[in-house]
């Protein structure tokens, strides 16, 4: 387990003692154990949503949230698990994918590309390494949009793969939201279309 691994679940772990109930809401934001992401800090006490539109590496993910009409879902009660790909995983696309995404017309690709980023459920890095070690190395995660997708250890680093192959690196793990938890990815994972 990497240190930076080691000490999301130590922080992850303070703020659930300093928790009343399991909810965070009561905790004042500037007393709130946060993590950084995108250069701001992700209030356990937020949404997804109201986390994710302060980080500056999240920018594209939050553009196609909105352009989807996903917004209302991921503010819901959840819980879920997202797994939020970086501006620069989104860069990885060929040239004009994410232009032509964003189109009107293209929005049902968009929600299927999208939910197969989210899980119906709080799964905590521990929680799925678990799960990898239980299931002999590797578990399949089915996600809200339908996709399979592979979750392994690779050295001390958490990673999916899609059913294209794709594979993408936990680079920020739980950082926990009032209806979920994110774990920062450094690739767009995608659904096998056709």
């Amino acid at each position: 387990m990497t240190s930076t691994i080691r000490s999301l679940l130590r922080a992850t772990a303070v703020a659930a003692v300093v928790g009343v109930g399991g909810s965070y809401a009561a905790i004042p934001a500037a007393a709130e154990m946060t993590v950084e992401v995108g250069g701001a800090p992700m209030y356990p006490s937020k949404t997804i949503i109201e986390n994710a539109v302060n980080s500056k590496d999240h920018t594209t993910l939050v553009a196609a949230v909105k352009a989807a009409g996903l917004v209302e879902t991921l503010q819901g009660d959840g819980p879920f698990t997202v797994f939020a790909p970086t501006n620069a995983a989104f860069d990885k696309l060929p040239d004009g994918t994410i232009e032509m995404l964003l189109e009107p017309g293209s929005k049902d690709t968009l929600v299927k590309i999208l939910t197969c980023h989210v899980v119906a459920a709080d799964a905590m890095s521990d929680a799925i390494m678990g799960m990898i070690e239980d299931d002999g190395g590797m578990h399949q995660v089915k996600t809200l949009g339908g996709c399979l997708l592979d979750a392994r250890m690779d050295g001390g680093s958490l990673t999916l793969t899609d059913e294209n192959g794709n594979v993408a690196t936990v680079t920020i793990a739980d950082v926990k939201q009032s209806n979920g938890v994110i774990h920062v990815i450094d690739t767009v994972l995608l659904p096998k279309m056709g």
